[in-house]
């Protein structure tokens, strides 16, 4: 790791101007700069490079807001193609821990808008603004109106998870479910049950339990969350004409339905039960952050909780029945975000961005709690804070389906 750093500094740098200058590793593979900020690939597939900005004076440990404004064109996937980044400077020109990503991006008409806060790293003195192009031949893009100011640390945005653990058996579990949340749950912000509340353990078939949404089972959690104040998400079971789905929904403090996901990756006992799959994946913005939902069998395959943090999801709600641990932990640190479970075959826990268990139970009858931080940075010492390099280095350029067939 040491050497690659090392060999990233190894750049050659063209001056233009007294503000900005043209940068790139190798003058080669140079992006085709021309005035008012702009880059195109000229047509070379291994374009790298961009408009830099030295800022001096940094403090650390002091907070800085990047935002920049830039129209593009000819992209084949626009977040890893035009990287927006923070490269902070130790005195004597090294590098001073890793560069930042910005990755929040607003606006869909022509101009839109990245922004970055963050910390500057101990040791760092100044800051490079980077603007760049790379894997784009065929890309065009102008940047304007550039800006690095000094802000306050942001607040801490402190959320309390209360995962409950039952397995309930006979004719209303959704009862038991209520009345072990409410003894035992408190002064939480989300409110999480396992998935299919409605059937597990009655014996009956799932479109036996389905109801339409609203129904029956969301006015009785909307009566729980009301008087706890807090989300509820719950695992049902959903009609909608002749489909039947596995359905997670989102209850708000006010006792309301907010949102459902319904889920998308069946197994095959579900679809031999006819159910049918969900397909997409929603995102829903509650007073506390952002937030998605998958349930049980999703956790086996990537797409899920990748396309959920794509699309700002802080933290995923998971409603299951059984799984693989393992696997969900990976969905936690490899889209860098909390997840939350709960379970009848499976641990209802708190999971941090680093994967590490904040709280977890097994035991009938328990509740998982714990306070997460969603306004918290998880920086690794090596590579940087990955949730803004995640993003800007994801491959979603390049296609994974099966090849056609001759």
């Amino acid at each position: 790791m040491r050497r690659l750093a090392a060999c990233a500094l190894a750049v050659a740098a063209i001056a233009l101007g007294d503000d900005w200058k043209l940068w790139t590793p190798r003058p080669e593979i140079a992006p085709v700069g021309s005035g008012e900020l702009v880059l195109e690939g000229g047509g070379n597939p291994a374009v790298f490079g961009g408009w830099e900005r030295l800022f001096p004076d940094v403090r650390p440990g002091g907070w800085y807001r990047l935002e920049v404004r830039y129209r593009a064109s000819g992209l084949d996937y626009e977040p890893l193609q035009v990287p927006v980044r923070l490269d902070w400077v130790a005195q004597g020109g090294g590098r001073a821990g890793a560069p930042d990503y910005a990755w929040r991006v607003t606006g869909d008409g022509e101009w839109r808008t990245v922004t970055l806060d963050a910390p500057a790293p101990p040791g760092a003195q100044a800051v490079k603004v980077q603007l760049l192009l790379q894997n784009a031949p065929h890309g065009k893009v102008q940047w304007k109106d550039a800006t690095l100011t000094p802000e306050a640390p942001p607040p801490a945005r402190k959320v309390r998870i209360a995962a409950v653990r039952l397995r309930p058996k006979g004719a209303d579990p959704v009862e038991r479910f209520l009345a072990t949340a409410e003894a035992k749950v408190n002064g939480a912000d989300v409110v999480l049950f396992p998935e299919g509340m409605t059937m597990v353990g009655t014996g009956k078939s799932y479109a036996d339990v389905a109801e339409a949404l609203p129904g029956p089972t969301t006015a009785r959690l909307g009566e729980f969350a009301r008087s706890k104040r807090a989300w509820v998400v719950a695992g049902v079971l959903e009609r909608d004409g002749a489909a039947v789905y596995n359905t997670a929904v989102l209850i708000d403090r006010e006792g309301k339905l907010a949102g459902k996901y319904r889920k998308v990756y069946l197994p095959r006992e579900e679809l031999e039960g006819g159910v049918t799959p969900g397909a997409g994946y929603p995102v829903f913005q509650t007073d506390f952050g952002t937030i998605g939902m998958m349930i049980c069998w999703d956790v086996q395959y990537a797409d899920p909780a990748r396309a959920l943090a794509l699309r700002g999801a802080e933290l995923i709600l998971m409603p299951i029945w059984g799984g693989n641990e393992v696997l969900a932990r990976a969905r936690a640190i490899e889209n860098h975000l909390f997840l939350v479970s709960s379970g009848y075959d499976f641990p209802s826990m708190v999971l941090d961005p680093a994967g590490e268990t904040l709280a977890r139970t097994e035991e009938d009858a328990t509740i998982a709690t714990a306070t997460i931080d969603l306004g918290r940075r998880y920086v690794d010492p090596w590579l940087g804070e990955m949730r803004g390099r995640f993003f800007r280095e994801l491959r979603g350029d390049v296609r994974t389906d099966p090849p056609a067939r001759r």
